[in-house]
């Protein structure tokens, strides 16, 4: 089975128009001990509901290959799964905020020749997204626009969010916004991707 990842182009025709980015107005994400998440700092991101699946983790798509890698959440709810740093699409940001644009970097090492920088991806046989790995870091606009998530407040709990795709790093792309859930494949991985039930997570400091 063959993948691709999307390019700017095929982003273009999406339907929903991307909201513009906003920073200081919007309040600090916060990690379980009530302090805003900052810039280039390791957190782990973990699962409100237990009992189905613990942190977030890099796999290969199937058994069968090694790379590409891709988002998933690790089976077991023990486990931490691999820290992650953010990088705002504002350099200037001392905190991480709601509603804006962010690069989500796994801070790992990998055998596969792609960074370790969140990317929206399109499974072509199956028109299902993903979330893989191997974008960029900054330069924000049309080249990039696969790259930017968002964290949005969601759930009951003080310290509860979700993870979007929803980029406004281009004013005249048209996007499509999505929630970031977990998709349970046939052998059981739980790979990140659009889904109509996100996933509720946490933020904690690594």
């Amino acid at each position: 089975m063959i993948h691709y990842f999307l390019s700017a182009a095929t982003i273009l025709l999406f339907l929903s128009l991307s909201p513009p980015t906003t920073t200081a107005a919007n309040p600090a994400v916060l990690d379980i001990n009530g302090h805003p998440l900052r810039p280039r700092s390791n957190y782990y991101i973990l699962p409100v509901v237990r009992g189905r699946g613990g942190g977030l983790t890099m796999l290969s798509k199937n058994t069968t290959e090694v790379c590409p890698l891709y988002v998933a959440q690790e089976n077991h709810e023990v486990s931490n799964g691999l820290p992650l740093k953010f990088y705002s699409v504002n350099p200037k940001d001392t905190k991480i905020f709601v509603s804006t644009d962010l690069n989500f970097v796994f801070d790992a090492s990998t055998i596969c020749v792609q960074s370790n920088t969140w990317e929206l991806t399109i499974d072509e046989e199956t028109g299902r997204r993903y979330i893989g790995v191997g974008g960029e870091i900054g330069n924000p606009g049309v080249q990039t626009v696969s790259n930017w998530f968002k964290i949005e407040k969601a759930g009951s709990g003080k310290y509860d969010y979700k993870i979007v795709y929803c980029a406004g790093v281009c004013n005249f792309c048209k996007i499509m916004c999505g929630d970031i859930g977990a998709f349970v494949e046939e052998d059981g991985r739980r790979l990140l991707g659009f889904s109509g039930q996100p996933l509720l997570v946490r933020f904690k400091k690594a």
